[in-house]
């Protein structure tokens, strides 16, 4: 092949990765603008109970006049936010000790491995009941269940990540003359790093669905409080409103995560690219 035809075949295959850089970008908007074209729809007709883009404006516009339980949406947001930063940061730290221990150590998964296994396959709203008898109805009982719901894939994914370690890398340890402290923190976490971010980034997700569920069975702040509310009065519009917000911030925490690993976890960026 000529040098010039390498440079137009070099060419071509730049435009075509300009073009999907591009086409890469212009469809979420395409997928958000359909979204609201299939919304104005639904709300349409005239027997349609569903509330429309303007309903929904209007009920947020009406928050910011009369704040529900004296609380802007804001700081019900800022309140859920609360419970679940609180709920993640325990989680992480125990959670990433227990699984490393139950990863590493056979004996310790031998004998605590049973248990997680059993208690990890109950649903965390399961445990609502028991903890409202137990606490109250307070802060705490909450943070407590979205613990629960967050907890469990660092667990999961943290044991996997221990399990799996790559024995060549352990090999080279010994090599060293790497003793078994040394082969744990320097060999065994840093190669499980990938599995133990995926259940990081898993349990930030968990915890911001279980706070929605944890506030809409008692409390008096939080997104998920605003839904209650609403369906309790039949106040549809706020019930949507709620519901985007609920998806919005949803979407902030993946891409905070997501950016996260990528400082964490450099090299996991270079896999899937």
């Amino acid at each position: 092949m000529s040098k010039k035809s390498a440079e137009i075949v070099l060419s071509k295959s730049e435009l075509q990765e300009r073009r999907r850089k591009i086409l890469y970008r212009i469809l979420p908007v395409v997928s958000v603008l359909l979204l609201i074209i299939a919304w104005v729809v639904a709300s349409g007709g005239d027997q349609s109970a569903f509330p429309s883009p303007m309903a929904v404006y209007e009920r947020f516009l009406k928050f910011l006049e009369k704040p529900v339980q004296k609380l802007s949406l804001g700081q019900h947001i800022l309140a859920s936010l609360g419970r679940v930063l609180a709920a993640l940061i325990s989680s992480w730290v125990l959670g990433i000790s227990f699984g490393i221990l139950i990863g590493w150590n056979k004996k310790a998964n031998a004998l605590l491995g049973p248990i997680f296994t059993a208690f990890r396959v109950v649903p965390p709203l399961a445990w609502i009941p028991l903890i409202t008898i137990w606490f109250g109805t307070g802060e705490f009982p909450k943070i407590l269940v979205v613990f629960i719901g967050a907890v469990m894939p660092v667990v999961v994914n943290t044991q996997a990540g221990m399990s799996n370690v790559d024995q060549q890398y352990l090999d080279v340890g010994r090599i060293f003359n790497a003793n078994k402290r040394q082969l744990l923190l320097d060999f065994a976490i840093p190669s499980a790093l990938d599995a133990i971010f995926a259940g990081v980034r898993t349990s930030a997700s968990a915890a911001w669905m279980v706070v929605l569920a944890a506030e809409m069975l008692g409390g008096k702040s939080g997104v998920g409080f605003l839904i209650t509310r609403g369906m309790e009065s039949g106040d549809l519009p706020l019930v949507l409103l709620s519901m985007i917000c609920i998806g919005v911030i949803g979407a902030i925490l993946a891409i905070a995560m997501q950016l996260i690993e990528r400082w964490v976890c450099p090299w996991t960026v270079k896999k899937s690219n």
